[in-house]
């Protein structure tokens, strides 16, 4: 009887919860806080969810603020001649993995292009736009669509600066003309890079498409120069059409390919514990055609901080009476909302009224409006926002050949069918998102037409404390990155996404020899963002399997105390994961 009134409680709590969270949305949001907090004696950097994918923090003994290329200049310079390391941070910061941090001794110095965020050039003969590094992507995309053009390609998420994008692969979905990432719609760069005493210690290099040094600028991860400009090219301005087409989930595995191939901007959302599979339907149409049609999405939108705090303490209670069931009701309850108001998309500005959504490329391609607010309180922020008790979570982003990809799925339905409640946890986080990359020739973008699963999954607030259906979620990670060979997205993913890293990208060899070329003192060299380009495996402690911080091979990897230890995988038998059962011998 105590389980069952639980378990009413906690669906209780939850359904109120989710009305709150799918129909209270605000106007006004708490702008995100800078990346960057000082005090009288040093400084700390952290991302947008204040939390990297280690929970070690990255203290910063020194920080500057470009405004110029050649303030940036002067700066290189500095450290180069003072034998510092360099890393640069944006005023988003949204990377997961450390690549920002730099090298947590007294020698190093983090510049912040927060500040060099003011120059967009646009080229109308010859179709390009160049900004400065700090430059944000709406402020880039407004610009651009001012002039009659567009810019073809964006991540789903706008709070992103121009540099950073380009540097850690960034993408949308397509596998038409030059393919969903940013980095291969880009015709050149300029890089503040290292230099010797007789060139003031650094210089400015341009680097444009057939130059040695361009392919491995693209995606370079601020390993190996500090981008100042990025050239991107255009297209005359022109609107986008969007249908969501829900279908069963039975054979999506096998449509996705005549899906891309046939709609330039297609995806599809899996939400596996609904059987649900969410077709996006997305091309190009005449400009004649009617429509003002907005992509606000739903998980972007500014959200109520009541209303934050109330989602997580709900999961919070369901993960402390390991109520997958409460769970499920989250998941399906989310589903059904949100396909009432098209997951964000507003016909005119306002409203959802019905497919299709008309827009402009400008107004279609990304969102994130909880970023823009005059506000002074914390009454709403993005949901994720750490100065609230919000959403924490994890993301984990595969990316597959198209080959590799259909096996991935089938194995994810066959431990989706031993219990499909297992996986109400990534459901009520808009399920698994696929998307479509083309092959770039970027040293570290995609060697091939590539398929990119994006999900995520609850985030405990302590670093021991395990989750429920935490060995669900590792094997599936495990499936992908072992089993199947997926890349790891660069700005995403728990550290052991990265082991083995090296064998997937066919020009990391390449990219090592250029990174010695132009910076061979090593002055953008972190212990941090080295660990994730070689994927080196460190010491195993106590507990590191809980946060993916390593494989589990013994049981104190897990959480024995919280009855979790390391089993074989249910489908994926070579996984190793944390299970929770009441004895160790099953």
């Amino acid at each position: 009887m105590a389980t069952t009134t639980t378990t009413t409680t906690i669906t209780i709590t939850i359904t109120i919860t989710l009305l709150l969270f799918c129909f209270i949305t605000t106007t006004m949001s708490f702008p995100p806080s800078p990346p960057i907090q000082c005090n009288n004696t040093i400084c700390l950097l952290s991302n947008a969810y204040g939390i990297f994918n280690t929970r070690n923090p990255c203290p910063v003994p020194s920080v500057l603020y470009p405004s110029s290329e050649q303030d940036l200049l002067a700066a290189v310079a500095m450290a180069t001649k003072s034998n510092l390391k360099i890393k640069l941070v944006s005023s988003f910061s949204h990377t997961i993995p450390k690549f920002s941090c730099p090298n947590p001794t007294s020698n190093a110095l983090l510049i912040s292009t927060s500040k060099y965020s003011t120059n967009i050039e646009i080229n109308p003969s010859q179709r390009t736009v160049t900004a400065d590094a700090g430059v944000g992507l709406r402020a880039l995309i407004d610009r651009v669509e001012a002039a009659g053009m567009s810019l073809v390609a964006a991540p789903y998420w706008e709070g992103v600066s121009i540099g950073g994008l380009v540097s850690t692969g960034s993408h949308g979905s397509s596998w038409w003309g030059n393919g969903g990432a940013v980095h291969d719609h880009v015709v050149g760069m300029r890089l503040v890079v290292p230099a010797g005493r007789s060139e003031g210690y650094a210089k400015v290099v341009t680097v444009v498409a057939g130059d040695p040094l361009f392919d491995a600028a693209r995606v370079s991860l601020g390993m190996i120069a500090a981008i100042s400009k990025v050239t991107l090219s255009l297209e005359p301005r022109f609107k986008r059409s969007i249908t969501f087409s829900f279908q069963n989930d039975s054979s999506f595995e096998d449509d996705f390919m005549d899906l891309a191939k046939k709609h330039e901007f297609a995806d599809i959302s899996w939400f596996p514990s609904q059987k649900q599979a969410i077709y996006r339907i997305d091309d190009r149409v005449p400009m004649s055609t009617p429509g003002e049609g907005v992509n606000d999405f739903i998980g972007f939108q500014s959200t109520a901080t009541l209303t934050s705090t109330a989602v997580r303490a709900s999961e919070k209670a369901a993960e402390k009476a390991k109520s997958v069931k409460g769970k499920c009701t989250l998941a399906s309850m989310e589903l059904s909302a949100k396909k009432l108001v098209g997951f964000g998309l507003k016909n005119n500005n306002i409203l959802f009224t019905g497919y299709p959504v008309v827009g402009y490329q400008g107004k279609m391609q990304t969102s994130g409006s909880c970023l823009y607010s005059s506000s002074l309180d914390l009454l709403s922020s993005c949901a994720w926002d750490p100065r609230i008790k919000g959403l924490v979570f994890y993301e984990t982003t595969a990316i597959f050949s198209p080959q590799k990809f259909r096996d991935f799925i089938q194995d994810v339905k066959k431990l989706r069918d031993m219990n499909p409640d297992n996986f109400c946890g990534i459901d009520n986080y808009n399920g698994m998102l696929i998307r479509f990359v083309k092959r770039s020739t970027a040293y570290l973008g995609q060697p091939e037409d590539s398929v990119v699963v994006d999900f995520n999954y609850f985030r405990a607030d302590d670093a021991m404390t395990p989750r429920l259906s935490e060995d669900v979620w590792e094997e599936v990670e495990q499936m992908a990155f072992f089993k199947h060979g997926a890349r790891p997205h660069w700005a995403k993913n728990r550290k052991v996404a990265f082991l083995g890293v090296q064998e997937k990208y066919p020009f990391m060899s390449s990219f090592i020899a250029a990174r010695k070329k132009i910076d061979p003192l090593g002055v953008f060299y972190s212990p941090w963002s080295e660990e994730i380009l070689m994927g080196h495996v460190t010491s195993k402690d106590d507990g590191c399997a809980l946060e993916g911080q390593c494989v589990c091979s013994e049981d104190r990897h897990c959480s024995p105390s919280n009855g979790y230890f390391c089993k074989p995988g249910l489908v994926y038998q070579e996984a190793r994961v944390c299970r929770y059962s009441s004895t160790a011998i099953e």
